[in-house]
């Protein structure tokens, strides 16, 4: 059995959180946060507490904050020497005081607090200073049921910024064909089978010969046409930037 403590109280906490309460495999000591108020409807499930000078012993103290916040919470942990680790993409390992033995357990997925997410499907990119602390984090997202590779931080930085190109930019364009078809009162839901497809079609073959479109294939009447249809100047200049590089991509003459 591998005790935890979680620290936070955002939308990675929270999933953390539930994964861990299902299974045989993790107990959740305590749960800290600043503010009390947003775990008052988990006070029935675990130790709920709001002083970090609380904290009781465990085998693994997650942190998952906000990236500014990590150092300031590591700093403040009354303990040494007990294994502590952030779940942060972009922050680096040497941001957790040194007083503690650092990790990473950076679940690399999108996390919304009301949606349920199967945690077979979240990949976790562990990272330690000391090796025997990488078989615990191992062993806890195994108790989950998620992969679990071994990465350091300029790949995991890198794994990052990836994924938000691939998450937080394609759902902003997501929206952006929300606000194009509401404008015509055309219901989205239409939209939603073409948005599975494209993701389904790069698990089999590659982005680059996954690409359609009028970009592509340098259809300079269509590009033309819906730049005229477009009647906001962002929506237009993300259309021109976008089919600039896929022309620049697919080798088109730009």
């Amino acid at each position: 059995m591998i005790s935890v403590c979680i620290l936070g109280a955002g939308n990675v906490a929270t999933h953390l959180f539930n994964a861990f309460n299902k299974s045989d495999k993790v107990v959740v000591n305590q749960w800290f946060n600043r503010t009390i108020k947003p775990l008052q409807p988990f006070k029935n499930d675990v130790e709920i507490i709001d002083d970090l000078a609380k904290l009781v012993k465990a085998d693994v103290y997650i942190i998952a904050v906000t990236d500014d916040a990590i150092f300031d919470i590591s700093k403040r942990l009354p303990f040494e020497d007990r294994l502590v680790v952030h779940t942060s993409g972009s922050v680096t390992i040497h941001d957790l005081d040194k007083k503690l033995h650092r990790g990473v357990f950076y679940p690399l997925q999108t996390f919304s607090k009301d949606v349920e997410i199967n945690f077979a499907n979240v990949p976790f990119c562990l990272e330690v200073l000391e090796k025997e602390n990488l078989e615990t984090l191992k062993n806890l997202a195994e108790a989950i049921g998620s992969p679990h590779s071994k990465i350091n931080t300029e790949q995991r930085q890198t794994l990052h910024l990836a994924a938000v190109f691939i998450n937080n930019f394609t759902n902003q364009l997501y929206r952006v064909g929300h606000e194009i078809s509401d404008a015509k009162n055309i219901n989205f839901d239409i939209l939603k089978p073409l948005i599975l497809e494209t993701a389904k079609k790069v698990q089999s073959i590659s982005p680059y010969l996954a690409q359609t479109g009028p970009a592509k294939r340098h259809d300079k009447k269509t590009i033309k046409r819906h730049l005229k249809l477009l009647e906001n100047k962002m929506h237009e200049d993300i259309y021109e930037l976008l089919t600039k590089a896929i022309k620049q991509t697919h080798g088109k003459k730009l």
